[in-house]
């Protein structure tokens, strides 16, 4: 399923003077009566992404209940059931575009920034992390890569509620890459569709110019 609204952002609804909400990614979001993990902010934009599966209304709040932006688009064909096959395709983000009073940063919650390297892909071994609101940072190395998803093992965990949330590379000394979004327990193994693709699939979707896909800059 894939759908797509303008980009068009407006003020959410905060008392006056009260601080600006901040929106970063591994923060709580809810739609709804969806809890998810955010997982990629582009602070330029003013653009963030989780997974398709968590969106439940338009309006996107954090934990206490603000308004932090609204659904642009989605895709979102995540099987039903305990199966999938290693050849089916999974497409499942959702971009949310922030509203004008939030602050936007890229700064995951352990202090480290998360940037986007569209082309970057993982390999079967690679050591990866992920970050979600209820198991926090697990980190575990690729199982398998398959039709625009991945699996994960040894050490990767993820309960309810960790969805959507981010998927990334390491390396001393320098910002975490994000390589995938969380999307669910396939058996034994965690499963994230990969950046590469929603970069790609977004750029169709929405069709502007964007920091997610290598050739759009």
């Amino acid at each position: 399923m894939v759908a797509t609204a303008m980009l068009a952002a407006g003020p959410s609804p905060v008392a006056a003077n009260a601080a600006p909400v901040l929106v970063f990614p591994g923060m709580e979001i809810r739609q709804g009566n969806q809890v998810c993990t955010l997982a990629y902010v582009d602070p330029g934009l003013k653009v963030a992404f989780t997974a398709g599966h968590c969106r439940g209304g338009e309006a996107v709040t954090d934990k206490d209940g603000n308004v932090i932006g609204h659904q642009a688009a989605y895709r979102d064909n995540t099987p039903s059931g305990s199966t999938v096959s290693t050849n089916q395709m999974i497409a499942d983000y959702e971009a949310i575009v922030l509203a004008d009073d939030v602050v936007a940063n890229n700064i995951l919650p352990g202090g480290r920034p998360l940037v986007s390297e569209p082309g970057l892909v993982v390999e079967p071994g690679e050591a990866v992390c992920h970050f979600g609101i209820i198991t926090g940072e697990s980190c575990g190395t690729v199982e398998r890569v398959n039709n625009g998803w991945f699996t994960m093992a040894n050490g990767v965990i993820s309960q309810k509620g960790d969805s959507g949330g981010p998927v990334y590379v390491t390396s001393p000394a320098a910002p975490a890459r994000i390589v995938g979004i969380f999307n669910s327990m396939w058996g034994q193994f965690p499963a994230a569709v990969s950046w590469r693709t929603v970069s790609e699939q977004v750029r169709e979707d929405v069709g502007v110019t964007t920091s997610l896909a290598a050739p759009l800059g």
